[in-house]
């Protein structure tokens, strides 16, 4: 038990320092989240609980797949709030248009015979 509570405050801490930079310099919180910090962070405690390098291998391949569709998130949000669209609704509307473009894309993976 506390192993996950360590692994979450660890994790929640990333996060919160990421949110306070960002309101003092959004360049400076672009860059650490640039850093995959996320993903290093699974892979870290994959590893730990696993000790298992493919899992780790197969989880990276995963995750760079997978950044192309996330793309869609980071065009969308800021091309509807540069249009004056309220917040809430330009989240939604790019998590929903993201959400569409990871379907598409697995189902492209799927259709070349990635398995996946």
């Amino acid at each position: 038990m506390i192993y996950y509570f360590t692994k979450t405050i660890l994790s929640a801490i990333i996060i919160v320092i990421v949110a306070e930079v960002a309101k003092r310099s959004s360049w400076l919180a672009a860059i650490i989240v640039s850093i995959p910090l996320t993903s290093l962070l699974a892979f870290i405690w994959l590893y730990w609980d696993t000790k298992d390098s493919q899992k780790v291998i197969d989880l990276s391949y995963g995750t760079i797949l997978m950044t192309i569709p996330s793309f869609t998130f980071f065009i969308i949000l800021p091309f509807m709030l540069k249009f004056k669209q309220n917040f809430i609704f330009s989240i939604i509307v790019s998590i929903v248009c993201t959400s569409l473009a990871y379907f598409i894309f697995i189902f492209l993976l799927k259709k070349l015979n990635m398995n996946f």
